[in-house]
Parts: structure tokens; sequence; C-alpha cells
């Protein structure tokens, strides 16, 4: 398949926080451990290894068998979670929210972007092994973000009412969006595996949680991938001196407000709170705040003092829940993890966290920015060699886009900047006159100066107008082809869903063109 690339930082897609993270500038060294470089990953399994018990090895395997139990996982994924009693396996992570069939295409990117990784430090670093773990964000609790998907300029939407962590919650309802789903596709091989994958996920599965890692399951089967759910007691009990810390003693409030300190030129991604844990039930997800020397979940009557809270703790770890702040922490005192990766958003607020990381004495993992695909059918490919329209023009606005091209393709040059700068070296002439006489002449020299450059780039922009006009079929042709693959100008990874592309060679055509230590988003044509 041929393809095309363009850096992360050149895409205009990025914030500078990861362009200069990417960049590796100075200013903002402190902010992570090691940069994501194969070579660096010798250090990193020294530091974990070090700073990481083999009773959470054991409690991990077995929650993880515990959560497989009703799963027909692959002999990959059981000898992989076997491998992590081990004291020489290690895990790549990436975490999602439960999106309705997946949500948009990136979800398949990150998976891919964890797999492809632990192959190449398994042929780097032979003597360790290493595996793919997806992190179900079953705890949140903003169903609108994850309640539909995209296909075919449709948008199918889960209509339900939703309290709680979402991975607890129902898949009552879903027989709607089925039939929706099912009448949008065609008919074929294809299609008919996609709705029967469907119905197999949502029908046959009771709880969202379960329907994802039954979906996720079923897509990267033969790769040996592991899924996690946090929303475990076990899991939560590993975690449980950490809450009762952060419910005491608060400090990942100091730490990452230092941070926040230092990040006066960058957007802020999250702010922490004075107690960055949620009290959760099946249909209950409310903040943990202190008021008047007790701990009160918001919105609730229900309330705890210092002994109740700890005791809460100590008998139903289950029920607290760490915010964006504490996730990361509970994620690496739970897994033996070298690296996260994630989106540039997810990578942003890691970046906060590394002082928070350092106080609570678990080691910050390497930070990965995922990889990106636009996906071009032949018959797109084709359009955009015939127009002559590279993969890194694409990633231009239309306005942009639309007048490059029409200046590339116009027989006459439409830039005055001769015209001006001789214009400006008239003007300097009559400057110097200018200078000899009354100062009020000095003004009406540059008055006039300024109003023959407006007119010249006047002059310039309906000339470019008049030759957009020449060659309109051309543009129209443009225009069209970069809404298909920048839908609404956004980013396709961001808006379609992986069943717009999916044939029986998808996901292994993204795992092998996927490369996590080269930040570029690539063209793959299928």
């Amino acid at each position: 398949m041929p393809k095309d690339c363009i850096s992360y930082q050149k895409s205009g897609y990025f914030s500078k926080l990861i362009v200069d993270y990417l960049d590796e500038k100075p200013e903002i060294q402190a902010l992570y451990n090691r940069f994501p470089r194969i070579e660096n990953f010798g250090a990193q399994i020294e530091e974990k290894a070090n700073n990481f018990k083999i009773e959470n090895r054991l409690i991990l395997a077995e929650a993880l068998n515990n959560q497989n139990k009703k799963f027909p996982i692959s002999a990959a994924t059981q000898t992989n979670i076997e491998l992590l009693k081990s004291e020489k396996t290690f895990t790549i992570t990436t975490g999602h929210q439960l999106n309705l069939f997946s949500g948009p295409a990136y979800f398949i990117y990150k998976i891919a972007s964890i797999i492809n990784l632990c192959k190449q430090l398994k042929q780097k670093y032979s003597n360790y092994n290493f595996v793919p773990i997806y992190w179900m964000a079953t705890e949140d609790h903003d169903f609108e973000e994850i309640n539909h998907f995209h296909l075919k300029n449709q948008n199918l939407k889960w209509e339900k009412e939703s309290f709680g962590p979402v991975g607890r919650l129902s898949t009552e309802g879903l027989e709607t969006v089925f039939k929706e789903f099912s009448d949008l596709l065609g008919i074929g091989e294809t299609d008919d595996y996609l709705k029967e994958l469907f119905k197999n996920t949502y029908l046959e599965h009771t709880k969202l949680a379960d329907a994802t890692r039954f979906l996720a399951n079923e897509l990267f089967t033969s790769e040996g991938l592991v899924i996690i759910d946090g929303d475990d007691k076990n899991l939560k009990s590993l975690f449980a001196p950490f809450v009762k810390d952060e419910l005491i003693n608060q400090k990942s409030f100091a730490e990452v407000s230092k941070t926040i300190t230092q990040l006066k030129e960058y957007e802020v991604q999250v702010n922490p709170r004075e107690i960055n844990l949620f009290y959760i039930e099946d249909n209950l997800r409310e903040r943990i705040i202190f008021e008047k020397n007790m701990y009160k979940v918001n919105n609730t009557e229900i309330e705890f003092s210092e002994t109740e809270i700890l005791e809460e703790l100590k008998n139903s770890p289950e029920k607290f829940s760490p915010n964006v702040i504490l996730r990361p922490v509970y994620q690496e005192v739970i897994l033996p993890n070298l690296a996260y990766i994630g989106g540039g958003g997810e990578i942003a607020y890691w970046l906060e966290l590394k002082n928070n990381f350092e106080t609570q004495k678990v080691t910050f993992p390497i930070l990965m920015v995922r990889n990106s695909f636009v996906i071009a059918s032949e018959k797109q490919k084709s359009k955009l060699d015939k127009l002559g329209l590279s993969f890194e023009e694409l990633f231009l606005s239309e306005h942009e886009l639309l007048n490059q091209k029409t200046i590339e393709f116009s027989n006459i040059k439409i830039d005055f900047s001769e015209q001006k700068e001789t214009l400006r070296k008239q003007f300097s002439e009559l400057l110097k006159i200018a200078e000899q006489t009354d100062k009020s002449f000095i003004g009406a020299v540059k008055a006039q100066e300024a109003k023959q450059i407006k007119g010249l780039e006047n002059l310039e922009k309906r000339l470019l107008r008049a030759e957009k006009k020449v060659h309109f079929e051309k543009l129209n042709r443009i225009t069209k082809i970069q809404n298909q693959l920048f839908p609404n100008g956004k980013l396709q990874e961001r808006i379609s869903n992986f069943s717009a592309f999916y044939s029986e060679e998808f996901v292994n055509e993204i795992i092998s063109q996927s490369n996590p230590l080269k930040t570029q988003f690539k063209l793959i044509t299928i």
C-alpha cells in the first residue's frame, strides 16, 4: 500500500506543548522522565523493575483472569496474562473511553500503536516480555461523549439516560442502533461481518464494559492484547494506600499546581482539585469534597468523618474512583508499565503529573504520542495524483490550499512583491525630499505610500479571485477530495468509525504501518 507522511510538528493539529515536547525543547524536559527512544527503554525497564512488587503482579494476573472468565480470549492473550507474573514482563498501555462501536477510528490506531511498540521492544530487549494493555475507561461518567459513532455522514446515537460509571451501564436499547447500522450497510461478506460483530458485541452482552471488552478482543484477537477494567475491588485494594493519602494529605493538588505554574506559555489541559477522587456506586459517580471536617459526596446526602471514610475505604475500595489527575497513578501502581501511548491531549495532561508521581514514589512512564492515519481509497489516491495534490498540502486550511494551488496553476504571476518593493524605493526617495521641507509633508508622503501599497495588495487579491474563476473546476475537485479525507475540516480519524474502512486485512495493515517511535501522520491507501 502506498503511503505519504507529514510530521506531527508540521501538521498544525498539535498544541505548542506537544510540538515542544516532540522537539525536546529544554524548557519542558523537567516535565517527563525519558524521551521515547528505543534505547531509553533499557533504563526504564530497570527503574520499573526496582519499583514494582511481585505481589502486585500476582494480584494483577488473578484479577485479569477473573475479568476474562466469561470471554473466549485467544491463546496469545492468555499467555500474556500468565507472563505478567514474571519479573521479566512489562506492559505498554493505552486507555480509551467505552465509545459505541469504538467511536472514531483512532481507537484502532491507539491499540495498534501499543501492539507495534511491544514487537519492537521484544526485538531490542529479547530477554524481556512486553504485553500490550488496553485500559478501559469504565469509571468515566460522560455518556454524551461515548453514545454515538459516525458512518456514511450519519450519526448513529444511543438514546438512553445514564448515571454513574459507564462501564456498569446496561446495553438495553441498542437494538434500535443495530437496525440503523444494518440499514446503512450494504450486502456482502464484509458488511455481513460488521453487522454480526455489532450484534454479538451489544446484543449478546448486558453491560457496556463487557461489550467493549468483547469488541476489542475480536478486532485484535491474534495480537495478545490484554484488556483491563480498573473498576475492580482487588486492583483497587492495591491502590487503597494512595487513596488514603489523597484523602488525608491531599498532595496531588499541591504537586500538580506547582507544575502548572511552570506552564505559563502553554495551555493547561487539566486542573487538580483538593481531593481528586470520586465516590461511585452503580448509579452514582460524584466528587468527594472536604467541608467542615467532614468528607461529603457532592450532590448527595452521603458524608463521612475521617474515621468512617477510612473504614469505608478498607471495606469497599472499589467505591473510590480516581479522577483524571490520579487515574494515571492508579494505572502505574497496578501495572508493570513502561510507557503510556495516547493522543496529544492525553500526553499534554500527563506532562502535568511528573511531580505528583515523584511525591507518590511511583515510576513515571515514558510518554508517547499515538500513531495517526488518513485512509484513502485507491480512487481517492488516484485523484490526488491527477490533481498534483501532495499529502502535506491536505493539512492546509481550505482557504490556504485553494490560494496555493491557484498560484501554482496560473500562467500569471500572482505576486506583486516586486512592484511593492519598487514602490517603497520610490517613496524612500520622496521621503528624503520631504525631510528637507515642512514636517507635515512627511506625513502626506507616508500616507500616500500606505495607500498605494494597499492598492497593490487589493489588486493582488482581485487577480487571485479572477484566477480562481479560471481554474474553478479543478479547484472544486480539490475541495471535494480534501473534504472527503478531512470531513468538515477535521481529522478523519476523529470523525469516521473504523467500519467505514474495514476489510479483512484492515487491522493488520494498521498494526504493520504503526510505529509510535516515529511521530508522523501517514496516508494509507486501501
